[in-house]
């Protein structure tokens, strides 16, 4: 069967079948009646593009800052300007108006694509390449990325019923895609002004990088990548300990979206240690060599214990959701989303098929690819559905996908059922949470599909060609970006993520003896200090905003301090412009935001295949 052709009787004939939406969240839309556009080729084919180039975009950032960001709001205001300027522009090829519930089914492509990144390409991956000093080759990396998606995304089967239709769990992100396609296609107006905001940023983004990358090269012209604070440190200079600006943008527009809390907590944790932390191991002998690089090896240590503990405890204290997340899924199973919505639902069935033919591939990939002993691939998968189901209710009541804290959780399982294996602890920490962060993408567009009156059989076959997009977009590009293990964990990919995974690693298998004692204290603070963070979160909820961000601090000692200052300068702007101009900011910080980081990310990339090609 086709994706877009459905029996009669599969759909709802009225609204009765969608009841009303939540408090806080609005109404879902009737169903849409059989036959209205929706999953056509035109969406498959722009959700593809988009999704992959954002894929591309989610990849440099991600390496650069150990944040990745979601594509799908961006892509519906990208396909909405294409074909509303295509239809004013040639008519006759544009025929059709580009609908909402096709642009919907576009942006679930362009999610799967986007979100290809969390298939380890961004952490457990590079995190194997810095610990064994190998790269990963791509006829390895393409079909293990994809057979995690793919897996990911048929686990999300049967937690929707109960999770969307049943429970109405907000999943906030998808509640916001669904009200910007509205906006966009009520309001023509409106959609062109963000698409021509996004393009704006897009532009300046990819000038800044132009001139920051490639003058030099063509020119000969001197063109720092950064600029040091004007100050020495033990009569070394500022720049020496990372303390420095950036020639770039992307930064900046990074921070606008993650926001004042993260970006003041960044901040903070960048001063703390590359200003006064390394310049007092350096003075003691313990941190022998200056840079981002020296520097990292030590203070990698304390920013892990930090993300750990916090994680993992931040994750204990949601019990209650962990307990309605696995009640929730049993419901599902024995049929509790009951009513007519039960006709348009993809079938149970499905995820019984797809699990019994994927659950023993991804278990023959782990030993094949990286030598994992099967009963311990099969644990991985077994637990990957678990995680799954936590990671997507965690999702649907937060919209925080906790892959960092469940990763870690593998980690610690393996780290006692293979102890001293680096490969077996990252790979299967890599299938948890690259199958999590799949099924809450999933969920997070079927909420904008129910709430638009989509088709979720349709959304749930776009994902497929989601991940097709993505694979073939992100392998070839981190190739190009991280040709060996010495390219990462560099001033120019710091890979913060990487550098946590691969510190939990090497510390399960090497046993803290082989770390530093000074390390080994800034664990134990650090370990401390994200325990403490927590319980003042749960016990001062009213006073969150002036407590540190545990991920935002943990993160600030995994990446230079140059990184950290230009996140924090676009979050002061976005949260300024917010208090002066509250619907200007609205309106218009994230399309600048988003188009800075995608104008300088793909420029990076650009430049990187044209060194590669020995054009410079």
């Amino acid at each position: 069967m086709s994706p877009t052709a459905r029996p009669p009787a599969a759909r709802a004939p009225s609204a009765s079948a969608r009841p009303a939406g939540t408090s806080g969240e609005p109404d879902p839309l009737p169903l849409a009646p059989l036959g209205t556009p929706q999953l056509t080729l035109r969406a498959i084919l722009t959700g593809m593009v988009l999704g992959g180039v954002m894929a591309l975009s989610n990849l440099y950032v991600a390496l650069k800052t150990g944040w990745s960001f979601g594509v799908t709001i961006t892509a519906g205001i990208l396909a909405f300007a294409v074909f509303a300027s295509a239809r004013a522009v040639a008519p006759g090829l544009v025929r059709r108006e580009f609908g909402i519930l096709e642009n919907n089914a576009m942006q679930s492509v362009a999610s799967a694509a986007g979100y290809m990144t969390g298939g380890g390409t961004v952490a457990a991956i590079p995190a194997l390449m810095m610990l064994t000093g190998e790269p990963m080759p791509w006829w390895k990396m393409m079909p293990w990325v994809s057979l995690l998606a793919m897996l990911g995304v048929v686990v999300a089967i049967p937690m929707k019923r109960q999770m969307i239709n049943v429970e109405r769990l907000r999943f906030p992100s998808g509640i916001a895609a669904a009200e910007t396609l509205k906006s966009l296609h009520v309001s023509a107006a409106e959609g062109l002004d963000k698409a021509r905001a996004l393009g704006v940023g897009g532009l300046v983004g990819a000038a800044v990088a132009l001139v920051r990358d490639v003058v030099p090269k063509v020119t000969g012209l001197h063109v720092p990548d950064r600029f040091g604070l004007p100050f020495s440190i033990l009569g070394r200079p500022a720049l020496d300990f990372t303390l420095g600006v950036e020639l770039g943008l992307m930064l900046v527009g990074a921070g606008a979206i993650m926001g004042i809390r993260v970006a003041w907590s960044q901040l903070a944790g960048a001063l703390l240690n590359f200003g006064v932390l390394a310049p007092w191991m350096h003075h003691q002998g313990v941190i022998e060599k200056l840079g981002y690089k020296g520097i990292v090896g030590w203070s990698v240590w304390f920013g892990s214990a930090l993300l750990l503990t916090s994680g993992l405890l931040s994750f204990g204290l949601k019990w209650r959701t962990v307990t309605r997340a696995m009640g929730s899924v049993g419901a599902a199973v024995k049929g509790g989303a009951a009513g007519q919505a039960r006709d348009v639902e993809v079938p149970m069935r499905w995820f019984g098929i797809g699990f019994a033919i994927l659950a023993p591939v991804v278990v023959w990939a782990q030993w094949f690819f990286f030598g994992i002993t099967p009963w311990l691939g099969a644990i991985a998968v077994l637990m990957s559905l678990f995680i799954a189901i936590v990671a997507a209710r965690s999702t649907g009541e937060t919209d925080t996908t906790p892959t960092g804290a469940l990763g870690k959780i593998t980690q610690l399982t393996y780290g006692a059922l293979d102890p001293g294996n680096v490969t077996t602890n990252l790979m299967t920490a890599n299938v948890t949470g690259g199958v999590a962060i799949h099924s809450a993408d999933l969920l997070t567009d079927l909420k904008s599909g129910w709430l638009l009156g989509a088709d979720p059989r349709q959304q749930f076959f776009a994902q497929f060609f989601g991940v097709a997009a993505g694979t073939m977009f992100v392998v070839p590009a981190y190739r190009v970006l991280a040709p060996t293990a010495a390219s990462i964990g560099t001033d120019a990919l710091p890979a913060p993520g990487a550098q946590t995974w691969g510190a939990v690693a090497q510390a399960l298998a090497e046993g803290l003896d082989s770390i530093h004692p000074t390390a080994r204290v800034a664990m134990l603070v650090g370990g401390l200090l994200g325990i403490a963070i927590v319980l003042l979160e749960e016990r001062f909820p009213r006073y969150k905003r002036f407590i540190p961000s545990a991920m935002g601090l943990g993160l600030s000692f995994t990446m230079p301090a140059w990184s950290s200052i230009a996140i924090f300068l676009g979050a002061l702007g976005a949260w300024s412009l917010a208090r002066a101009r509250p619907a200007v900011a609205d309106r218009f910080v994230i399309p600048v935001s988003s188009g800075l980081i995608a104008g300088e990310s793909l420029m990076g990339i650009a430049v990187a295949l044209l060194m590669l090609a020995g054009v410079f």
